[in-house]
């Protein structure tokens, strides 16, 4: 890192789960990083780890950089735009990074208003989950003004295995939306083959284990394993924020008139978990969903199965 971007200050609106573990990577590595979240609790951690904690959005605007990691679009809007926003005092940061999954066009309302005060935007869409951030396995797609992000880059690389510039503007969201599209189609599909295996007499560890050791195996289904041997539904991405992410890219698609049957599919059964009272657990569901249309009972295996993270330090 150069002693320019060494020096420069880090401000970081929302601390959530996934905010609050990017966060604890960039303070490992001895960046000065100033926080706020509209729960205050939630920031605390975080001041206990060398974080300075500031009452209001606009209290970030002092600093040179600012990442955002919000739920909605309307959420990033307001808060970096809106009457008690970042940009609502005299100052404004020199470049915001925005790590949220929005639409391309709530980005670039952001990106118009943002420039009026001469603070470039960087869409910077994270693939991943705080235990993928923790783990150092977590990715993002950047797109926005180029010297913006060569300043950025530095921190980025902290927070996990690898950036990658894709171009001007929204790009990044697209990439994103893309991401997250395959993301459910595979996990849907991957739920379906493990409920045919066990209604054939096989085992979902056995299954998954050898499914996970071929070809076709890979860092997402090694990921999931756990949970649909185990059952364990506990919240790291839920099925109510992927059917956000379908509802923007499918939206995408209908736009640029490119037909995507096999996601559309994936959106109803996305939908079905919602239905069925699955919405604010983690996506994992699926394979229950499955399971009950099949007319399989499940129960956990409790079985010792790897997720294939394996923490790093920073």
């Amino acid at each position: 890192m150069t002693e320019e971007a060494d020096a420069l200050q880090l401000g970081w609106l929302g601390t959530g789960r996934m905010g609050a573990a990017m966060v604890r990577r960039l303070l490992a590595h001895g960046c000065d990083v100033t926080v706020y979240n509209r729960t205050a609790a939630k920031a605390v951690p975080l001041v206990e780890l060398g974080a300075t904690a500031v009452p209001s959005i606009s209290g970030l605007a002092g600093c040179d950089i600012v990442f955002t990691a919000l739920s909605t679009p309307a959420d990033l809007i307001s808060a970096l735009t809106g009457p008690e926003g970042l940009i609502s005092g005299g100052a404004s940061p020199k470049i915001v990074v925005d790590c949220s999954t929005v639409s391309a066009d709530a980005s670039s309302i952001v990106r118009e208003r943002l420039a009026e005060r001469g603070t470039a935007l960087l869409a910077a869409p994270v693939m991943g989950n705080p235990k993928v951030v923790e783990a150092g396995r977590m990715t993002a797609a950047v797109s926005g003004p180029r010297d913006a992000f060569d300043t950025a880059e530095p921190y980025l690389t902290m927070l996990g295995s690898g950036v990658t510039y894709v171009g001007e503007g929204e790009l990044a969201r697209i990439v994103k939306l893309c991401h997250n599209l395959f993301l459910g189609v595979i996990a849907a599909s991957m739920a379906e083959i493990t409920i045919l295996a066990q209604a054939s007499g096989i085992s979902r560890e056995a299954f998954l284990s050898c499914l996970n050791k071929s070809v076709v195996g890979s860092q997402f289904t090694r990921y999931k394993s756990p949970a649909y041997v185990n059952l364990d539904f506990e919240p790291t991405f839920t099925s109510k924020l992927l059917r956000k992410d379908f509802d923007l890219g499918l939206a995408a698609a209908r736009e640029r008139e490119v037909p995507m049957p096999v996601a559309a599919v994936v959106h109803q059964l996305i939908q079905g978990l919602v239905g069925r009272g699955y919405g604010d657990v983690d996506f994992a569901a699926f394979i229950a969903q499955e399971a009950e249309s099949a007319g399989i009972t499940l129960d956990s295996e409790h079985a010792e199965v790897s997720d294939g993270l394996d923490p790093e330090e920073p």
